[in-house]
């Protein structure tokens, strides 16, 4: 594609290089990081952040809101370009392209069709692959250096969700764990990574637009499973279920935020549910859930609040940001800047990191007495969905369909 390979901004050359050295203090692999919690170190913030930031380089890499994953010093995006849905490796200090991997994508129509027609899910990369899940339901592994196809499986691409996938897959012990299917059922199924050999599935709800997280009850690692309907963990090795708690939906509300983990305690957030925490805990040979606290004023719609130092920092339902206590779900406060429906915050050390679709980077002070911001910085020029990415002192942006990496200096 002539679009795709256009270099719209050269690199800088040795001053660049040397400015970026050993700055890969922690990758970003995943959906929300290395920890899957949105938290950001080795961040390097500038002494007086600047009024604007013009790109070192930028690149097309297709439409999106799947978010850019980072490992070691290679970017991987996920994106679709025409008719296909594609896998870029990238260098991260230069752009240039080292492997390309694409597949025909699923023509999408409804509402869904004009604005968001690329996929959703974020890559994962870890053990030597890079697993991806389009929007049509196709599930890739790759290798990550090569690009080369270690398996695919279009097994489970007939049975979608209302408006196709979004949750993102994890990688845990060898293998791939995702939740496929429709609105009604689904299966959460472990695939073996080496081989895409199904290793263990359990048939139950339809997914969610959530992502897996993992958490650690009793020293017993679980993953926790936002549903199209309920919350519920799941033991990893074998897929059984540990426990269930019911998370309905109405008025044609979905499940969207994926659920933060505090120790033993999961706190959900959803359009017109508000905000509510839930403690995990063994009884037995049983594991139990007990509602801690509920917000019902103070609900987010397609963001997942990043969790500081006992609070949560999030974008509303109605459009600003706002911090609660996570341990007793009181609202902090409530900024009063109308901002977007879609947006994405980080915990960048000294720094909270929002980015809504508006293409307007907010920072702001960790602090739970009051807003305040730091800055507010034009990233793009057209609407933002994906994860910026932080890393040492570059600033990772993917927009429509372009990819941008600057220097914070």
């Amino acid at each position: 594609m002539k679009k795709s390979n256009r270099l719209f901004v050269a690199v800088t050359g040795f001053i660049f290089l040397a400015m970026t050295t050993n700055v890969f203090s922690q990758d970003w692999p995943q959906w929300r990081g290395a920890n899957r919690d949105g938290k950001v170190t080795g961040f390097v913030a500038p002494k007086t952040w600047p009024a604007e930031l013009t790109p070192t380089w930028k690149i097309i890499v297709g439409v999106g809101d799947a978010s850019p994953v980072i490992a070691k010093d290679r970017l991987y995006t996920f994106a679709r370009l025409d008719s296909n849905e594609i896998i870029t490796c990238l260098d991260v200090k230069t752009g240039q392209k080292i492997w390309v991997n694409l597949f025909p994508a699923l023509a999408i129509t409804g509402p869904a069709s004009s604005q968001h027609s690329g996929p959703r899910s974020t890559p994962a990369v870890a053990e030597g692959k890079i697993v991806t899940l389009g929007i049509g339901g196709v599930l890739s592994c790759l290798n990550a250096a090569t690009g080369d196809l270690e398996w695919r499986t279009e097994k489970f691409i007939d049975e979608l969700p209302a408006f196709y996938t979004g949750l993102s897959p994890i990688i845990y012990k060898g293998m791939c764990i995702v939740h496929l299917g429709g609105k009604e059922k689904g299966e959460l199924i472990a695939f073996d990574l080496k081989t895409g050999k199904q290793k263990w599935l359990t048939a139950g709800d339809g997914p969610s637009y959530a992502s897996l997280v993992m958490m650690t009850v009793n020293g017993k690692k679980q993953i926790v499973d936002l549903t199209s309907k309920n919350l519920e963990g799941f033991d990893p090795e074998n897929g059984k279920l540990l426990w269930s708690y019911p998370v309905p939906v109405e008025n044609r509300f979905y499940n969207s935020a994926s659920p933060v983990i505090d120790g033993q305690t999961v706190i959900i957030t959803g359009q017109g549910q508000g905000t509510k925490a839930l403690k995990i805990q063994k009884q037995g040979d049983q594991f139990v859930v007990s509602e801690l606290w509920k917000n019902a004023e103070l609900g987010t719609k397609w963001n997942t609040p990043v969790l500081k130092d006992g609070f949560l920092y999030g974008l509303s339902e109605g459009r600003k940001l706002f911090c609660m206590n996570a341990a007793t779900g009181e609202t902090a406060w409530v900024d009063t800047k109308l901002h977007n429906d879609f947006g994405t915050i980080v915990d960048a050390g000294s720094v909270i990191i929002a980015l809504p679709q508006t293409s307007n980077l907010v920072v702001f002070k960790p602090d739970q007495k009051a807003y305040t911001e730091v800055a507010t910085i034009k990233v793009a020029d057209t609407p933002t969905y994906s994860y910026p990415l932080l890393i040492g002192n570059m600033l990772f942006v993917k927009d429509k369909e372009s990819l941008s990496m600057m220097l914070l200096k």
